[in-house]
């Protein structure tokens, strides 16, 4: 379990959306970044198309709750684990209690943040991408 200490409106949950509903107004939506988002994923075994956090308004805060696997991809920014810089780009365990941030990007808008097992949400029409406008 993490627990999210800072954030913002723009930091959403995404995978890779949910194409064909666009006759009921629904757009494909999910992550800006795809790409990013998927390799995230597969750097920690998880299937491409789970969910992660698609960061938009840095700095980022979490805590973990339990240990927890992470990936980051995204926006080049610098990313911490308590008082230990990691690079961007890779995978790591974030310990019981320990803080993972993300600084404002140097280049880029968004980051992602990937959990191993992905984050478990109920799909709406077969996705757990955050729809502002469709209120899901």
């Amino acid at each position: 379990m993490i627990e999210i200490l800072t954030t913002g409106l723009p930091n959403t949950v995404q995978d890779l959306g949910r194409p064909g509903h666009l006759a009921l107004g629904v757009s494909h939506g999910g992550a800006m970044d795809k790409q990013a988002l998927a390799i995230a994923n597969l750097m920690l075994g998880n299937d491409p198309s789970a969910a992660g956090i698609e960061v938009a308004l840095h700095p980022f805060r979490l805590r973990a709750h339990i240990d927890t696997a992470v990936a980051i991809t995204g926006a080049d920014c610098a990313v911490s684990i308590g008082d230990r810089p990691c690079p961007p780009w890779w995978a790591m365990t974030i310990r019981a209690g320990e803080t993972l941030v993300l600084e404002a990007p140097r280049a880029g808008a968004r980051s992602y943040i990937a959990f191993a097992g992905g984050i478990d949400l109920p799909p709406v029409m077969g996705s757990r991408a955050t729809d502002v406008k469709g209120g899901f």
